[in-house]
Parts: C-alpha cells; structure tokens; sequence
C-alpha cells in the first residue's frame, strides 16, 4: 500500500462514517431515536455473523475438497477474513484475491490449485445467487421489480464467473509450453517469471482435466455452506429491525441488501466512500421506521462490513499488506505467477467475492 492509496482509503472510510452520522441525525425523530438493540440481541447478531465467515470459510475448504486439492480449516477462515480486510482498504475491493491468493500461498498451495479453489468459490456463489433468486420469486411474488433486479445482477455475476472461468482454460491451452510472448516481457517480467507461469498453467491445465472427477459430494457441501453464508448475512437487517419489536416489510429488507452487498464493488473507493449509506437510505428509507433507521443503517454496516474489517486486520492484517505493498512485488514470485496465469483475472476476481466471498460474499 503507497502512502496514496493509505490516504484514500482513511479519507474514504471518514467519509463513509461521516454520511451515516448525516444520514443518522437527518433521519430520527429526537424524541424517540433508538440507538442500539439490546445486549442479548447484539449478541445474537454477533452469533450470526461470525456463523456466516465460518460458512463462507467452510464453502471454500469444502470447494477444495471437492476438486481434491488439501486445505485446512483454518487455512480457509485466515483466506476468508484475509480477503474482507484487503476488499475493504482497496478501490473496488480489487484487494480481496491478492490477499486470499497470498495467504494460500504462504500455507503451501501451489498457484494453479489455488485459482481453482478462487473460481470454484465464485462459481457456486453464482448458483447460489441464482437459487436465492428462485426462493425470492416464490416467497415475495408481489415484488417483481425488486427480483427482476437481482435476476439481472445473477445475470451479470454468471457472465463474469463464466468469463473468467473461459480465460483460465483459453490461457491454460495456449500458453503453456514456447517462449514468452512480446506483451509479458514489455509489462516488466523476466523469462523467469515465464517458465513459472507455463509451470503453472500446466497445473491449471491438469487441473481443468481433473474437475470431471469431482467429489460430489464435498461439492453439494459446499453449496449447502454457501447458502448458508447468504441466508446468515440476509437475516442481520431483519433481526436488527424487529428486535426494537417494530413492523417492517421483510421483502424491502432481504432483497435490497442483495443488491447493496453484491452492487457494492462498484463503488470506486475503499468502503464505498459512503455510497452505500446513501443506497441504503434510497432504498430502505420509506420501508423501516424513522425512530430506528439509523440504528438499523449503523448496526447493520457494522455486522455486515465493519466487523469483518476488524477481524481481517487482526488475523491476516500482515499477510494482506504484504500482498498489496507494491514494492514488494518483485519478492512475491508465486503472487505475480498466480495474477499473470489468469492474465489479470485473479485480480478481477475480487469484484464478485464475497463476499463475501465473499468472496464471496
């Protein structure tokens, strides 16, 4: 991280934290504002969040399982927070996979194992979106602007997951073997890099092979633990809502956080600069009662996002800037070979994690 993008990034969160301050004193009646549910419930909510990082690491240790690739428990957690800390301190979370694909690399994963893990993630999180979207049309029929968005946003995230997954094996087919071409050595890479990356590829390439005999059911696992990592984030609004036992409309307070948490990489700066407490007052502000919207809007941000940041600095904090620190490029051979075999796609992939991811997400 340069001292620019440090200074982005604490500008970004002052100014995220100074419109929910806005949004909160605009917002509330003063004689009746709400501040915080109770203690039982926060620790509820507490329960609930840490539940769904352990979903989301469980979804990533079971996709490795299912493409018989080993990886711990822990290792995956450390990837899952890792990668929220890095999504957070970046523009677009263009940090989550550096900072995932290091702290793989640094337990012992080689790069192309590690890509495989990243799109197989991705890839069952698309399916996830497209089943949640499913339930969502059959429970909530009455509001069919609202799912014909989050139908569009499954679109869009399948196109990306599916061209990614279309780059890795076009790169894995053409590149694996003969000398570099013109376009690497001019990006300031060595032929050295070059037999490392065809080494990899060559294990992407075995790899792609090797999917048709995935484990069925690690896979269902997976898939089952990234339905649970969404259902867990979705219930944080709702719980905080009806625990200061007032009426909303649950479709509003399922459906856009969806949009808010997925439509969020958008965002060009760290935390969203604020854009998401706007987008959450848009869209949230006629549905949840005036005296607790900004409890809602602040403790909502904090089980969803902030949280998850706090947690990232303290298990991977350093492995993270490791993997962001731009002078220490040269020195990270396996993270330079794992972003240039998906040929900048490992970096693009942090627009759909998590996520979550996470990631998803």
């Amino acid at each position: 991280m340069t001292p620019f993008r440090w200074t982005l990034a604490i500008v970004s969160f002052a100014a995220a934290i100074g419109v929910s301050i806005y949004i909160m004193d605009s917002s509330w009646p003063a004689e009746e504002a709400k501040v915080s549910p109770s203690a039982l419930t926060q620790l509820l909510l507490l329960t609930i969040a840490l539940l769904e990082l352990g979903a989301r690491a469980a979804k990533v240790r079971l996709s490795a399982a299912a493409l018989r690739i080993p990886i711990t428990f822990g290792t995956a957690l450390r990837a899952s927070a890792g990668g929220d800390f890095g999504a957070a301190i970046t523009p677009a979370r263009t940090g989550a996979e550096p900072a995932r694909f290091l702290i793989m690399s640094e337990a012992g994963m080689p790069a192309a194992h590690i890509l495989l893990v990243i799109f197989a993630e991705l890839f069952l999180e698309m399916l996830t979106l497209a089943a949640v979207a499913a339930a969502m049309f059959l429970v909530f029929r009455s509001s069919g602007t609202m799912i014909l968005g989050m139908v569009a946003l499954v679109a869009a995230y399948a196109a990306f997951v599916l061209g990614c997954g279309a780059v890795g094996v076009m790169l894995s087919r053409r590149h694996s073997s003969g000398p570099p071409p013109a376009w690497f050595t001019r990006v300031g890479l060595n032929a050295g890099h070059w037999r490392r990356l065809q080494r990899s590829l060559r294990q992407l390439r075995e790899g792609i092979e090797g999917v048709r005999d995935v484990r069925w059911g690690a896979a269902v696992g997976a898939f089952l633990a990234s339905v649970a990592h969404v259902a867990l984030r979705l219930a944080i609004l709702p719980v905080i809502v009806y625990s200061f036992g007032r009426t909303a409309p649950l479709a509003p307070m399922i459906l856009w956080p969806i949009a808010l948490t997925y439509g969020g990489v958008v965002a060009p700066v760290p935390a969203g600069g604020g854009a998401i407490e706007v987008a959450f007052k848009a869209a949230l502000g006629g549905s949840i009662p005036p005296d607790i919207f900004g409890a809602a809007l602040i403790w909502w941000r904090f089980y969803t996002f902030y949280l998850f940041v706090l947690l990232g600095a303290f298990v991977a904090g350093g492995t993270v800037l490791r993997a962001l620190r731009d002078d220490d490029a040269n020195a990270e051979d396996a993270a330079i070979t794992g972003a240039a075999s998906a040929s900048g796609a490992a970096v693009a992939v942090s627009a759909g994690n998590r996520g979550g991811s996470g990631r998803s997400a």
